[in-house]
């Protein structure tokens, strides 16, 4: 069975798109830009002392870092993620496949999933929409998805705007929360939920919590934005006008990842979505995220050179662990909110004042 030409066309549209064009045109931030650390100009540890590792879902890391899920099933996209998933073996960061779909579809694509030889010891997650477990998917799938990446876990994503957006897209979102539970339920392997980049609320984190999902990434608004991008792909005005509408769409990354921690204090978090710098990184596991998910920053890097790649995630660690040392924070469990201050707060509290 070969791979409907609109399906290998979206992908590579999809990558073109992020490489040579502006995709964070949202007017939306991820949030963080209001929130500072105190400075502790005593830390009390040094630089050397600091330490990024941990442990997730079982699984030990070097450095927090997710790479996030990105397109795949095409040669280019193949490219891409190889050279990812070396620097994410390089650095112990886990990394996700992008959607696996095409490879179901066409065995012949299973090659452009093939990473473990060059991330042997990371933590992979497979990849798939799940809404497709509304058009024919089922256990069977999500085991072959795994399979084929040789993988730790499965992320399901939620993407319905994207869907609603995009020609021909899957929108038979009705009753999933039931397939997803019986997904959690009979796969032997952590299933993740994520959003692409318009965030996930409170209640709908309990509703997948209940299903039994064993982590959740939030991916708020603030970063790509996913109806621009399928803004760009249109072919045609009434389209373009209707996708125009939701360029603004989404809930800011820092607002999902407190929202959520307030509803399941307990549940493991991913927070992506806008993630830039390590700073990024280390507000979001203040406020409670295990893992900071990193996607279009490594996408531009790695589409230039491994090197490059290597670069940029060095980069983000090294921030991360400056960001540390700057709290003193000597462990990762040392980063709390604690450490947060509001930056459009009152700056001097009224109360008690005489009237």
């Amino acid at each position: 069975m070969s791979l409907p030409s609109t399906i290998e066309t979206r992908k590579l549209d999809h990558i073109a798109i992020n490489l040579e064009r502006n995709v964070e045109i949202s007017g939306l931030s991820t949030g963080f830009e209001r929130l500072q650390f105190a400075n502790n100009a005593l830390p009390e540890i040094d630089l050397d002392a600091v330490s990024t590792t941990l442990e997730f879902l079982g699984k030990p890391l070097g450095a927090p870092f997710l790479v996030s899920s990105m397109t795949g099933g095409v040669e280019r996209g193949w490219e891409i993620t190889r050279r990812l998933a070396t620097v994410a073996q390089e650095f112990g960061c886990a990394i996700a496949v992008g959607s696996q779909r095409a490879a179901l579809e066409d065995r012949s694509r299973e090659r452009f999933f093939a990473i473990r030889d060059v991330a042997p010891t990371v933590p992979i997650f497979a990849n798939l929409g799940a809404v497709q477990l509304n058009y024919g998917y089922a256990v069977d799938e999500c085991r072959r998805a795994i399979e084929m990446v040789e993988g730790d876990g499965l992320f399901l994503h939620l993407n319905p705007l994207q869907e609603a957006l995009q020609a021909g897209g899957n929108t038979a979102f009705g009753v999933l929360a039931k397939k997803i539970e019986q997904v959690c339920r009979q796969l032997d392997a952590p299933v993740i939920v994520k959003e692409v980049g318009f965030g996930i609320t409170a209640d709908v984190a309990r509703t997948l919590a209940n299903c039994g999902v064993a982590a959740i990434d939030v991916s708020g608004a603030g970063g790509t934005s996913w109806s621009a991008v399928e803004h760009m792909r249109c072919e045609d005005e009434a389209s373009r006008k209707v996708s125009r509408a939701f360029l603004g769409w989404g809930v800011p990354t820092a607002r999902c990842l407190v929202d959520v921690r307030r509803a399941l204090p307990s549940l493991p978090l991913i927070a992506s979505g806008g993630m830039r710098t390590g700073v990024d990184a280390a507000k979001a596991l203040a406020l409670g995220a295990g893992l900071s998910g990193i996607a279009g920053p490594l996408l531009r890097a790695a589409a230039e050179s491994e090197d490059q790649a290597v670069e940029a995630l060095r980069t983000l660690i090294e921030e991360l662990r400056v960001t540390m040392f700057a709290v003193g924070a000597a462990q990762l469990s040392d980063l709390t909110s604690n450490l947060l201050f509001e930056l459009d707060a009152p700056l001097l509290s009224r109360e008690g004042e005489a009237s």
